[in-house]
């Protein structure tokens, strides 16, 4: 799977959200609706998460320093689960306050047609950004699903965009429940309970964009078809003959680490092994262009030494188990 930043979604999604909160601001003002209120700042907190993301984006572009040999990949990670946080505090957490005490001390919507408006121009809005980032997906995700597309991206940028953009679909629809079912029965209480649905709904999302980027924060290795074609890509079957243990982390959505224990032959000469292992780190950065940190340990491999099993004390670690041809 190729990473990508989304840059597109990100921005379609930033100009949707930044129409429809004030729309919805508006709308609150001249209405008193509380879902109006909690779906403005909603999408205020959603702006502010594709600000984030594009900072992120930014600032994982910079070079490689002394005190950060690996460069900056990570920053994408870091941005994308102050995202989670955001989302949760500012987003969910306020509309659920704020629906409680629309619940505790409700009241009869005035000028209902600004909400009702707003939320259909809304939901037209959300939708052509959806629409967006899911067109961007698709060219990534193969034949995954959706789940496990945001469970495997290594780039947490669309991913975000997908769960927001859908969390904002089914707030709208629930912020257009509330409303109608307010207006229709005459009693503002259903207006405070849609906004606490929409703050249970962004406090999920939110639970679920904090664990998947946290797994990315801790490191993630490659996925398993890249790790089968660098283990492919290692052995040449005359001085590789085999990966004893292979490890593999990523250091960003676009840059992964390589480090691997290969087998040789006991009468190769130094001057072989070197060029066996310039030739492999070549295959290897063929196979799996991301791979652009390498390093490459020769041993002498044991079928009795490989029969023990791993080794938890040995680094990287790891099964012995050759690649056969």
């Amino acid at each position: 799977m190729s990473a990508s930043g989304g840059t597109k979604a990100i921005v379609a999604a930033l100009g949707a959200n930044l129409a429809i909160a004030a729309s919805k601001f508006v709308a609150f003002a001249f209405s008193g609706s509380s879902s109006m209120l909690a779906e403005g700042v909603h999408s205020l907190a959603d702006s502010g998460n594709q600000a984030l993301l594009l900072i992120g984006g930014k600032k994982a572009q910079r070079e490689a320093t002394p005190q950060h040999p690996f460069g900056y990949g990570r920053e994408r990670y870091i941005y994308a689960f102050l995202v989670s946080i955001v989302l949760f505090s500012v987003g969910g957490m306020f509309a659920v306050y704020e629906g409680y005490e629309k619940i505790k001390h409700p009241h009869e919507l005035e000028h209902w047609y600004w909400p009702v408006g707003v939320l259909v121009f809304a939901i037209i809005a959300e939708g052509f950004s959806f629409r967006t980032a899911i067109k961007e997906s698709n060219e990534l995700r193969g034949g995954l699903s959706w789940a496990q597309f945001v469970r495997r991206a290594k780039a947490p940028e669309l991913p975000v965009v997908l769960l927001e953009d859908f969390g904002a679909l089914i707030g709208l629809v629930l912020a257009l429940g509330g409303v109608g079912l307010a207006l229709l029965t005459g009693d503002g209480i259903w207006d405070g309970i849609g906004t606490v649905c929409i703050g249970v709904l962004l406090i999920l999302i939110a639970l679920v964009l904090a664990a998947e980027t946290k797994s990315l924060l801790l490191g993630e290795a490659a996925g398993v078809e890249d790790v089968k074609k660098i283990e492919t890509a290692i052995v040449d079957g005359r001085t590789v003959t085999g990966v004893i243990h292979m490890r593999t982390l990523h250091l960003g959505p676009e840059e992964l680490l390589v480090a691997a224990k290969i087998a040789v032959e006991h009468d190769d000469t130094a001057a072989q092994v070197a060029s066996a292992i310039d030739a492999a780190e070549a295959r290897i950065r063929t196979a799996v262009p991301i791979a652009r940190v390498i390093y490459l340990e020769p041993d002498i491999y044991s079928e009795a030494e490989a029969a023990k099993g791993a080794d938890p004390e040995a680094t990287p670690g790891g099964p012995a188990h050759p690649v056969e041809h």
